[in-house]
């Protein structure tokens, strides 16, 4: 596991942890050697002891700001944040690494940016480190306020990645389905053929019954054409059938006589 990167949050020099450290609870503080007494040999003279902060102030910052740990060539490794109390000119300065790391790692003014979000966010974790030195109380309540914001930040990242995944899928399906005027116009293009349809047929109607209606009258002209000709025929039969018989009475009124 590598180091991790360099932080705007200010930390004490990384200790190794030793096997007797690992057997001790969690609120212990590990025993800090540095690289370079490791590697001296024989009796060195103990450094001076710096003013340190009391211990209810050191294990308030440890449980605000944890610290971080990491392995490297077997060997893990410690580093707490820094109990020494800030001056104006360390402020002055994170505001200048601030502006800085903004700038090399390219973050971006606007939108939602990882790099801006975690760089304010380390800035923040500094200015609570501060505060917390010189009033816990403060720094606790600075925590809960960065606890709400970091919560805030994951529901609108949540609502922005469902709103882009809304968006997308309404996209794919305006591609696919036509829209409104297009739909529009494909129903009035149907409404037409629709009404054309309809006076194709009514056309074909038309011409039909007017077919039939000529058919009636020729039928009516020649049925009553073929009633005349029976007509005649019959009244012919008729007059012929009364001349045949009329003589045959005139005959046998003379054979009676």
């Amino acid at each position: 596991m590598e180091p991790p990167p360099d932080s705007l949050l200010k930390y004490d020099t990384p200790a190794l942890i030793t096997p007797t450290t690992d057997n001790k609870s969690p609120r212990a503080r590990p025993l800090k050697v540095s690289p370079q007494q490791l590697v001296l040999s024989g009796p060195v003279p103990p450094p001076p002891k710096p003013k340190s902060p009391p211990a209810e102030t050191e294990e308030i910052l440890n449980a605000i700001l944890p610290p971080r740990e990491w392995k490297e060539n077997n060997t893990r490794w410690i580093q707490q944040v820094s109990s020494t109390p800030a001056t104006r000119m360390d402020v002055v300065h994170l505001q200048e690494q601030l502006e800085l790391k903004l700038q090399q790692r390219q973050a971006r003014e606007k939108g939602i940016c990882p790099v801006r979000s975690e760089l304010y966010s380390q800035c923040f974790d500094e200015l609570i480190r501060q505060i917390s030195i010189n009033c816990p109380e403060r720094g606790l309540l600075l925590l809960r306020v960065r606890d709400e914001i970091r919560m805030t930040n994951t529901v609108y990242q949540t609502l922005h990645a469902s709103g882009m995944t809304f968006g997308i899928k309404k996209a794919l399906q305006a591609e696919q389905e036509p829209s409104g005027k297009q739909r529009i116009a494909d129903l009035e293009n149907k409404n037409k053929d629709l009404e054309r349809q309809v006076n194709e047929q009514k056309a074909k109607c038309e011409e039909i019954e007017r077919q039939e209606a000529e058919r009636r009258q020729v039928e009516e002209k020649q049925h009553t054409a073929q009633v005349q000709l029976l007509k005649r025929t019959n009244q012919q039969l008729k007059a012929h059938l009364e001349e045949i018989i009329t003589p045959k009475k005139g005959k046998s009124s003379a054979i009676s006589e």
